[in-house]
């Protein structure tokens, strides 16, 4: 019996998976099913957009002003030995708008915006007020989770850009002050690194992640369990989630666009 337990466990954990699968894939597909679909909920999907993109925006900021200084700080000695410090600004432009910019502000994001949705949506379940707006004929899943799912892929590129302005700045500031390079140089030279196929890849993907960050938030909080434990572990399983799935995402749009690079 104890050789057959933990081959039973996988099977176990494996079937779970799969229907964890299944179920987002379903809510997701009703997401699009509705999202469409008049009427629509424009002043809520307003103040979805103020709460996801005002309220992440000074965390977003700070976070990319720091990856700005340290990656700078961290690549300049390595590019001083090799006489390459000249192109400190077209690698961490580079850098930071193809990959470390989206990434890591949905990142951020997931933590911020996920948990909320997963917290907000699961309180609301558990004091049974999406049960309350299905008996008054109101429909919940498309003015609860439609709003939030649309505010989170619009708003999050937005947040990309912003992060991305703020830590080539932080690392212009650097260029600056070690290296005497003016902020206008410094620009100049990124701007004329910067191509069409390093900024559009970059922006899709930044909308398919806000997507996933406000599926998973909304999926996790809308079927959390009853009791306020289940509020707790819809938040932190939206966020665990909600990383995994950008990831993922991230490599198979790193994989397509590198496809469209070869053609």
């Amino acid at each position: 019996m104890e050789d057959l337990a933990v081959p039973m466990k996988i099977m176990e954990r494996t079937k779970l998976f799969f229907k964890e699968v299944g179920n987002l894939s379903h809510f997701a597909g009703r997401f699009f099913k509705q999202a469409l679909n008049p009427p629509f909920e424009f002043k809520e999907l307003l103040r979805q957009c103020y709460q996801v993109g005002n309220r992440s925006l000074l965390l977003v900021m700070a976070t990319g002003f720091i990856i700005g200084l340290v990656l700078t700080l961290q690549s300049r000695p390595t590019l001083i030995e090799f006489g390459a410090v000249s192109w400190m600004p077209n690698m961490v432009g580079i850098s930071i708008v193809r990959e470390i910019g989206p990434v890591i502000t949905a990142l951020i994001c997931s933590g911020r915006i996920a948990s909320g949705f997963g917290a907000e949506l699961g309180s609301m379940r558990v004091t049974e007020q999406i049960d309350a707006m299905e008996v008054s004929g109101t429909n919940p899943f498309k003015y609860l989770v439609v709003t939030r799912i649309w505010a989170a892929t619009l708003m999050l590129p937005l947040l990309v850009i912003f992060g991305d302005l703020v830590a080539l700045y932080g690392s212009s500031l650097v260029e600056n002050l070690k290296g005497d390079v003016s902020f206008r140089l410094y620009f100049n030279t990124v701007f004329d690194a910067l191509s069409f196929g390093d900024l559009v890849p970059a922006t899709i993907k930044s909308f398919f992640f806000g997507f996933v960050i406000g599926l998973t938030g909304c999926y996790k909080g809308y079927n959390s369990d009853k009791g306020t434990a289940g509020v707790g572990i819809a938040a932190n399983s939206a966020v665990v989630m909600a990383s995994l799935l950008l990831f993922v995402v991230d490599f198979i749009a790193v994989f397509v666009s590198d496809i469209f690079y070869e053609l």
